[in-house]
């Protein structure tokens, strides 16, 4: 069997062992760990370094309160019990920062992404890449991810973002509680993914 570069256990962390979490101990999550989480996933590539993930950290009991109602029945109390909620959001207006952040292609912001539907679909399609990125690195962090998309996009929207970013998923990020896991899924194998021609 082929040996990967990345540690087994590194493997196991990010990967293997890593489930969807649906309870959570009370032990809070840091405004550090949060920004620890930021400066390592900040770094995996997107389609011109366009970065269009925004997140909302949702801390105060008034902000929460708001989200709980917006979210589908079900994930109500996933969320209730989170010690820390993100937002994921994409920025539809990211070419803004494309002089910074692309400055061996600064007009990139004019000559590709002038249109406002353009701009959608590749802040759609990289700040969800981004989305993945970013729930690694909670796991790197130790922590873990309960990320769900069963809510009122609308709402949300409207509640704590503005006409210019669309939410992608809410994220529950805290330490695993007791039962917090489901037992791991089938999945598809090689030969059933992998096709040469």
């Amino acid at each position: 069997m082929y040996e990967l570069a990345l540690h087994p256990a590194a493997q196991d962390l990010l990967f293997r062992e890593a489930r969807t979490t649906s309870a959570f101990t009370a032990e809070p999550v840091t405004e550090e760990q949060v920004q620890a989480i930021y400066d390592l996933v900040k770094y995996a590539p997107t389609a011109y370094n366009q970065s269009p993930l925004r997140v909302v950290l949702i801390r105060s009991d008034e902000a929460r309160e708001r989200l709980l109602g917006l979210l589908d029945e079900g994930n109500r109390r996933k969320s209730a019990a989170a010690p820390l909620i993100a937002v994921l959001a994409a920025d539809n207006e990211f070419h803004d920062e494309l002089p910074t952040l692309l400055p061996h292609f600064p007009q990139a912001k004019d000559v590709l992404f002038a249109d406002r539907p353009v701009r959608e679909e590749s802040a759609l399609l990289n700040a969800t890449l981004q989305a993945a990125y970013f729930i690694l690195g909670v796991r790197a962090a130790g922590l873990a991810a309960g990320p769900m998309t069963g809510f009122d996009f609308p709402g949300v929207q409207k509640e704590f973002l503005d006409d210019d970013h669309t939410p992608l998923m809410v994220v529950n990020i805290g330490r695993p509680g007791a039962d917090a896991r489901h037992p791991r899924s089938p999945r598809l194998a090689y030969h059933e993914v992998v096709t040469t021609v």
